[in-house]
């Protein structure tokens, strides 16, 4: 018996939603505008899907169901980001190593478990220290301070004080412990 050929319009015929694209629909590693006009026709069309047939989709890209509770809305939410990751060629470098870091994290069990607070891509990050505005801009692969690429705010936080501070905390990227808005504010 020979396997089936891998078409991705085959389900569509037989009146089945269409799968996802896989990792090897693109067989020139290159993003070209078919790709993503392509993507976007399959976007519009998972607006048109019943819940159920979004559901089989669901289904077949992760091997489970959705989550129960899972709205309709972020299925189809769900279902196009991993339309456009798989023509992106995935997750970025910093979302991977990111998740990595959490995991570990997780896996230790930690009582004190927290992501903490991640600024987005883009965001600048303005500290002021000793009557100067410290401005960091946020990078996919780490954070940009006076025209120098820095891959931890730590080193950004030494060089602004000339002493050691954890530069998360220096940027005001931890959640404190302990204290809340009332009891700062006195009431």
């Amino acid at each position: 018996m020979t396997p089936p050929a891998r078409d991705p319009t085959a389900r569509q015929h037989s009146g089945e939603p269409s799968p996802l694209p896989g990792p090897g629909d693109n067989r020139t590693g290159r993003r070209g505008s078919a790709d993503l006009i392509e993507v976007d026709r399959q976007i519009a069309e998972l607006l048109d899907r019943s819940t159920s047939e979004l559901r089989v989709a669901w289904h077949l890209l992760h091997r489970t169901g959705p989550p129960q509770g899972l709205s309709r809305d972020l299925l189809i939410r769900a279902l196009a980001h991993q339309l456009q990751e798989r023509v992106a060629d995935g997750v970025s470098r910093a979302l991977r190593r990111r998740l990595k870091t959490l995991a570990a994290e997780f896996g230790r069990k930690s009582v004190l478990f927290d992501p903490g607070i991640v600024p987005k891509i883009g965001t600048a990050l303005v500290r002021q220290w000793r009557g100067h505005a410290h401005t960091v801009l946020v990078r996919e692969d780490g954070f940009e301070y006076k025209g120098q690429h820095n891959r931890s705010l730590t080193v950004i936080a030494e060089r602004i004080t000339g002493a050691h501070w954890s530069g998360p905390r220096f940027f005001g990227l931890t959640k404190r412990t302990g204290t809340s808005l009332g009891a700062k504010a006195g009431q």
